[in-house]
C-alpha cells in the first residue's frame, strides 16, 4: 500500500511551520520516484529534514533535493551510506571524502543544509530547536554476540552471507578505513555539539541510530556492524537532545531511550513498504510533539 506522501494540503492558515522528516527514499526504484514527486509541505514554512538515503547516482540526489528545496522553507540533508557508495551507474566516480564533498556542494548550490553548516535554529510549531544534521558512519562495534573483535563479526557476516554491500562500494579515501573516517567524524562532531547553547535543545539528524537498542529487532544481528558507533551512546544524555532522527534500518517507528524519543523515518525499498500493514504518512512530524511510542513490528 502506498505511502501517504504529505499530511495536507499546502493552502492551510500560516500558524508556524512543522518539522517534518524523512529517509531512505531510494528513488533508484521508480515506484519510490513517483512518491518523491508528490511530497508537499503542509504549511509553507515547514522544514523537512532527509536522513540519507536517497540514491546512488549524483544525478538522483540532486533532483530530489532540488525539487524539495523549492517546496519547503528549508531542506536539512545528511548522507546515508548509498551516497557515499562510488556505483558503477553512476559517472561520478569520486570516492570517499571527496565524493561527500561533493554531494556537499551540490547542497550548497541548492540551498540545502548540510553537517558542514552552522546548526540553524527552528523557531516554528513547537521549538525553538537547534537542528545538528550529523555525517557519522559506524566502526564495528555494534558486533553480532559472541564475537569480539572487528574481524570476527566480519568473518561471522562473510561466513552467514549477511553481509554490506558498503565493503565493496562505500570507500573511506583518504582515510585507511571507514572505522578510521567514522572516528574523525564522532571526534569533531562531539566538539560542536559541546559548543552549542546549552538553552536550545537539540535536533539530531543521522542517517544511523546513536544508540544500539533500535537494531535489537534486526532479522539479522550481524547488520548492526553496519549501522552505528559505541562512542555515541550517550549522546543523547549528555547533549540537550529534545529528538534523535535517523533512518538505515526500513524499520519506521517511534522508541523511547532514557526519556528521549527516536524516530526511524524511512521509507525503504518498494517491497517493504507494500508489506506494511498500516498506511501511514510518509512525512513524519518530529514537531510539534505529542507523538506516543508504537508497538514494536513483528521480525
Amino acid at each position: 500500500m502506498t505511502p501517504d506522501p504529505a499530511s495536507g494540503p499546502t493552502d492551510r492558515p500560516r500558524t508556524g511551520g512543522r518539522l517534518l522528516a524523512v529517509s531512505d527514499l531510494h528513488v533508484s526504484y521508480q515506484e519510490n520516484r513517483a512518491i518523491v514527486e508528490d511530497i508537499h509541505p503542509t504549511t509553507p514554512d515547514d522544514w523537512l529534514l532527509v536522513a540519507g538515503d536517497i540514491g546512488e547516482r549524483s544525478a538522483d540526489i540532486e533532483w530530489v533535493l532540488g525539487l524539495l528545496a523549492e517546496r519547503f522553507a528549508k531542506v536539512v540533508w545528511v548522507p546515508g551510506n548509498h551516497e557515499l557508495w562510488t556505483h558503477d551507474s553512476d559517472p561520478v566516480t569520486l570516492r570517499g571524502e571527496p565524493r561527500y564533498l561533493h554531494l556537499v556542494e551540490i547542497c550548497r548550490r541548492l540551498g540545502v543544509l548540510t553537517p558542514e553548516d552552522p546548526y540553524e535554529v527552528f523557531t516554528g510549531q513547537g521549538g525553538p530547536v537547534r537542528v545538528a544534521p550529523l555525517f557519522l558512519l559506524y566502526d564495528y562495534t555494534f558486533r553480532p554476540p559472541g564475537t569480539r573483535t572487528k574481524e570476527e563479526a566480519l568473518a561471522y557476516a562473510y561466513n552467514t552471507g549477511v553481509v554490506c554491500n558498503d565493503e565493496f562500494l562505500l570507500h573511506p579515501d583518504p582515510y585507511p578505513t571507514r572505522d578510521d573516517w567514522s572516528r574523525a567524524r564522532v571526534a569533531a562532531t562531539e566538539q560542536r555539539l559541546a559548543a552549542c547553547p546549552p538553552e536550545v535543545p537539540l535536533v539530531l539528524v543521522n542517517h544511523y541510530p546513536l544508540v544500539r537498542e533500535p537494531l535489537d529487532i534486526l532479522r539479522y544481528p550481524e547488520f548492526a556492524q553496519w549501522c552505528g558507533t559505541e562512542a555515541t551512546a550517550d549522546w543523547h544524555t549528555r547533549f540537550p537532545v529534545a529528538v534523535m532522527v535517523y533512518g538505515h534500518l526500513h524499520i519506521p517507528r517511534t522508541t523511547w531511550h532514557d526519556g528521549v524519543r527516536f524516530e526511524e523515518v524511512s521509507l525503504g525499498y518498494p517491497r517493504e513498504w507494500r508489506a506494511r500493514p498500516v498506511r501511514r504518512p510518509l512525512l513524519r512530524e518530529i514537531l510539534p510533539a505529542g507523538v506516543q511510542p508504537e508497538p514494536l513490528p513483528g521480525r
